[in-house]
Formats: structure tokens, C-alpha cells, sequence
């Protein structure tokens, strides 16, 4: 077979040390354990505590966790995306400074910003690269340090996020493995539903907005629920329909790890039994761009090759999506 199929040839992944739990939540806002579980799936979420570490931080170590257990010299690295909605900081890419610091010195880095979809987007990116033939090796980091943008009086976004990253390797593959189709969507309907309100072009930084906490992450969560239930499984039920899978050609789902009844509405809607449902949003909360790698990481044991895996995501914007991918190895 001639044809260049994109496949995932290895993972890695990093979580900070701290923990951040529901009953040490119970101590800093109006809320407890019972009530997060029962909503939201979420016991505990990493958080990086260290004041002078940013999510190229996050990135580096996952990417040379990936580089250490595929044994690859990093210099073979042809291209880095970087999915994150938390840069480092504005203009100057986070990816390239990882790029830099993991010694990848050959490749070319960009960031790929659609919240918490940026890594199912990067998913289509980084395997079109591999397709055309032009570039072999592509790393493709999700990572955020989502307390770095949460108000910690807020107990509507406070108790879902933390902070974490993944990475995957696209390589071409020559037996029909890897990324086989998407059903990619975004809608600027949700703009006012998710977002982060100040510090873009549209409402500078100043005093005021400081002061109003205007730079932390906003949203509606009824709304939020709704359409992310809604489209997360319209869009897989889409994917499996379009490729003539049954819910038992699927072998695994690996959906956004948002909320855990966003994830049963989805699995429900497929119709798959919960044992082929990858979850830990219980351990790490919503890392937003880096939820996806890190289930493949915490699973990369129960994947063999050929099976097929069902991505799903949802993220601020509106986006979201969907990917059918065929696993390319089993873990030695």
C-alpha cells in the first residue's frame, strides 16, 4: 500500500505534582464534594504552583517524556503545533520557545488556538502535514495551565479545570493506519458563553479590567452543557454513520474530558457499553487542550493495534468535532 496514512507512533504526558481536591475546594468557595461529583465526575486536579512556570513548562515535559519512552533524537522532528488556550504570553509563540527547549532546533513550531478543541483540531493538522509526504516526524503538544486564568472565588469554573499536558507523534504509516476521517465545526454563536473578556484587541488590559477580573475564564454552563452534549454526539453518531461503523466496530471513545455527564450523553448516544468509555476527568479535571492526550497516555496500555478509537471534543467559540483514528502500535 502506497498510500501515506497519518498515524500516532507515540505519546507522552505530564501532570504537576500538587493536588488540588474537592475537600481542600470546600475550604476556599461555597460548594462540596458531593455536589462537584454528582456534576461535574471531577474528585482532584494538578495544579502548577510554581509562580515563574507557564504552559510551555507543561509542554516541555511532556514532549520529552514522548522523546524518552519512542527513544527519538529530537532533531528528527520536522514541525511542533502547539494546542494551548493559555500561551505563555501574547506574540511571541509558546510553541517555538518548546520547540527551542526540547532541543527540536530542525523544526518549525506554531500555537493552534480553539479552546477546548485546539488538540482534536491539531489532530487534522498534524496529519495533513504527514499526508502531503512533506514533513515525516510531527509532535503535536496539548497543554494549559488553566489556573493561571480561573477565579478561585468562582465556584462555576473553579471546581472544573486544572492544569496539565500531552503530546503525540504523527508519523506516516504505509498499512492503512491512523487518522481515517474528521467532522470538524465551529459556531461564533458561543463567543459570549466562554471566554475570557479582556486582554485581546477588543478590551486592552487596564486597571479596570484587572480590577473586574475581566482577564479569567467566564461561562454560561447551562448553555455550555447544552450544546456541548448536542454537538459532541451528533458529531461522533456523524463519523460512525459516515464510515459504516456499529457501536461494536468501535473499540475505544476518547471524548473531551469537560464533564462526565457531557461524556455518558455522548457514549450514550453511540450506544457504547461504558468499558470502551475512556475517562480520568476524575483525576485531572478539564486541562482544555490537553485532556485528549493525557487519556491516551493514562490508557496507551489497553490500545492495540488496528483499534478503531472514536475522539470527541467540545470547546469555547463554539468548536468541536470529531475523529476516526486506527491505532497504530501496541506498547511494548
Amino acid at each position: 500500500m502506497n498510500t501515506i496514512t497519518a498515524a500516532i507512533t507515540a505519546v507522552g504526558a505530564y501532570v504537576p505534582d500538587f493536588v488540588l481536591s474537592n475537600q481542600v475546594l470546600e475550604t476556599m468557595v461555597d460548594t462540596n464534594d458531593e455536589w462537584i461529583t454528582a456534576r461535574t465526575g471531577i474528585k482532584e486536579r494538578r495544579i502548577l504552583k510554581d509562580a515563574d512556570k507557564g504552559t510551555s513548562y507543561l509542554a516541555i515535559q511532556a514532549a520529552k517524556d514522548l522523546i524518552a519512552k519512542a527513544n527519538i533524537d529530537p532533531l528528527e522532528i520536522d514541525m511542533i503545533i502547539m494546542a494551548t488556550a493559555t500561551p505563555d504570553m501574547m506574540v511571541a509563540s509558546t510553541g517555538v520557545f518548546v520547540a527551542t527547549e526540547i532541543g527540536a532546533t530542525n523544526a518549525f513550531a506554531y500555537d493552534l488556538q480553539a479552546a477546548c478543541s485546539s488538540f482534536l483540531y491539531g489532530m487534522s493538522t498534524a496529519a495533513a502535514y504527514v499526508q502531503s509526504g512533506r514533513y515525516k516526524k510531527v509532535l503535536l503538544i496539548g497543554a494549559d495551565k488553566m489556573s493561571s486564568i480561573v477565579d478561585y472565588t468562582d465556584r462555576a469554573t473553579c471546581i472544573i479545570f486544572g492544569d496539565g499536558a500531552g503530546a503525540v507523534l504523527f508519523e506516516p504509516n504505509y498499512e492503512g493506519l491512523g487518522l481515517q476521517d474528521e467532522y470538524l465545526r465551529s459556531d461564533g454563536v458561543g463567543r459570549d458563553f466562554l471566554k475570557i473578556p479582556a486582554g485581546g484587541s477588543l478590551i486592552p488590559p487596564s486597571e479596570d479590567t484587572v480590577k473586574n477580573r475581566q482577564h479569567n475564564i467566564m461561562q454560561d454552563g447551562k448553555t455550555v452543557f447544552k450544546y456541548a452534549v448536542t454537538n459532541m454526539a451528533d458529531a461522533s453518531e456523524l463519523i460512525l454513520q459516515r464510515n459504516n461503523l456499529t457501536n461494536q466496530d468501535v473499540d475505544w471513545l476518547v471524548p473531551h474530558q469537560a464533564n462526565k455527564r457531557i461524556i455518558d450523553a455522548t457514549a450514550g448516544r453511540l450506544e457504547l457499553d461504558e468499558s470502551k468509555v475512556l475517562v480520568n476527568i476524575e483525576r485531572y479535571g478539564n486541562t482544555t487542550s490537553g485532556t485528549l492526550p493525557l487519556v491516551l497516555a493514562d490508557f496507551e496500555d489497553k490500545l492495540k493495534k488496528g483499534d478503531n478509537i472514536i475522539f470527541a471534543a467540545f470547546g469555547g467559540g463554539f468548536t468541536w468535532g470529531s475523529i476516526y483514528l486506527k491505532w497504530a502500535y501496541d506498547k511494548k
